[in-house]
């Protein structure tokens, strides 16, 4: 079997590995249930590819947003751990695919100086224990960088219990890295993969990388910088809750100066021990996403956001949409005299447009709809949280 027969192999069991791929809103409605993992983003078929199996290139969008065809595989897809949910479980009896370092990137070099592919997400199942593999993963890595001198995208996964210098090397080659917390606490984890250490195992190389980025020059990171950081959560394949995960995430974001965290839609694999639990709603991990971003880029907190007595967020409503209802439908805010903190909390408002506020108004006061549809804001989801110049605007009612 050639390089490119296994990545193709693998093309059904990537879905597990969330990473920087496009998502669109569920086409189902919020309280449908989902009994199909075909919600997941798909990968696209290149017509230059070698073989003509769909390969696991999704097109995804970087930190920076550039947009680019990216391949999501594996080192190997045999592992020594057992957990739960997991495709690549060692308690699960399907076709595994192990790569050699250097087939892996001669495999990946092939795809793209083909036009398949423009950057490369790498994980690994753990074979032979966690340090073994990290330094295989990191070998690819180190081959791709020095043997083929690629220079685009790379992101690269952390073991669980990596060593500190097996994470500087990855940060030394790596555009962004990553762990997988999988689950918010510790009483999740161990539902969903009872191996697995929280602390010792999975939050202390998060740890390590931020220490490096603190206390060491960005200079010997990859390009000059060192890489942004995130990791991936299990959504609803057992009991934790939307609080649980936010809160971790606001932990990470805040303490750990993670750039993203992701929502894995758990969907049942044959073969593994939740096969039989329903797939997850995906409005939910949509909800979850919206809600990071608050936390993130709007100046939230988890306090802010609307959770119902279970700790839920609401999956018929957008929960910065949630907030404005309860705080702002009958104390607007008044746009000509609001702080950027305030504007980022008006529904249809955002960073850039928050910032074409400020600087408008100090040339001249907004006093109407057209001024900021002017600036490109989405004034009609604006207009009912609102004043211009001490009044409400009049505004046609959305159709949606």
């Amino acid at each position: 079997m050639d390089g490119l027969d296994k990545i193709a192999l693998l093309n059904g069991e990537m879905a597990v590995e969330t990473a920087e791929e496009v998502r669109h809103p569920p086409t189902l409605p919020p309280n449908a249930t989902c009994s199909h993992p075909s919600v997941m983003p798909h990968p696209i078929t290149s017509k230059n590819a070698h073989k003509q199996e769909a390969m696991p290139v999704y097109q995804a969008a970087l930190p920076g947003g550039k947009r680019i065809s990216l391949l999501k595989t594996m080192l190997t897809s045999a592992c020594e751990r057992n957990c739960n949910y997991c495709s690549f479980r060692c308690g699960r009896d399907f076709r595994r695919v192990t790569f050699q370092p250097d087939e892996l990137a001669a495999t990946f070099m092939k795809m793209h100086q083909a036009g398949i592919t423009e950057g490369l997400f790498l994980s690994s199942g753990i074979a032979g224990s966690s340090i073994r593999t990290q330094d295989r993963l990191n070998a690819a890595a180190e081959i791709l960088r020095n043997k083929y001198a690629f220079s685009g995208y790379l992101h690269l996964k952390i073991m669980p219990g990596a060593e500190h210098d097996q994470i500087l090397r990855a940060m030394q080659l790596a555009d962004r890295v990553s762990v997988n917390l999988e689950a918010p606490t510790v009483a999740s984890l161990g539902h969903l993969a009872p191996q697995k250490l929280l602390a010792e195992e999975l939050l202390q190389p998060l740890r390590v990388v931020e220490h490096i980025r603190q206390t060491q020059p960005p200079s010997q990171g990859w390009s000059g910088r060192w890489p942004s950081s995130c990791t991936q959560f299990v959504v609803g394949a057992v009991d934790e809750t939307d609080r649980e995960l936010l809160n971790a995430s606001q932990y990470l974001t805040n303490s750990l100066k993670l750039r993203r965290a992701y929502y894995s839609k758990f969907s049942p694999i044959p073969g593994t021990p939740l096969e039989n639990n329903p797939c997850a709603n995906p409005w939910r991990t949509h909800r979850l996403y919206q809600a990071f971003f608050l936390l993130r880029d709007y100046g939230f907190s988890t306090t802010d956001l609307p959770f119902d007595p279970t700790g839920s967020l609401p999956l018929s409503s957008d929960p910065k949409l949630a907030w404005a209802e309860a705080h702002l439908k009958h104390a607007p805010v008044e746009i000509n005299r609001a702080e950027m903190v305030q504007l980022l909390k008006i529904p249809g408002i955002g960073p850039v447009a928050a910032r074409a506020i400020l600087s408008t108004r100090r040339k001249q006061p907004l006093r109407c709809i057209e001024d900021l549809l002017s600036l490109g804001i989405r004034a009609n989801r604006a207009a009912p949280y609102i004043l211009l110049a001490g009044r409400r605007p009049i505004s046609q009612p959305t159709l949606f």
